[in-house]
């Protein structure tokens, strides 16, 4: 299970593809270097039931 910016969707699939994998991935706004503290929790906060539902996902 991944978790990463939106700028990275297509190179994860291309990844995938070439490493014949499906990871679980949530992607989230980019870019996130220039984010406040606040910002990320919160960004955090918006995204966590989306990183929970696939840690607990059966396969």
């Amino acid at each position: 299970m991944g978790v990463a910016t939106t700028e990275f969707i297509d190179a994860a699939a291309v990844q995938s593809k070439a490493l014949g994998t499906d990871p679980a991935y949530v992607f989230v706004p980019h870019p996130v270097q220039d984010r406040s503290d606040d910002e990320m929790r919160q960004m955090a906060d918006d995204h966590l039931e989306a990183i929970l539902a696939l840690l607990v996902r059966k396969a």
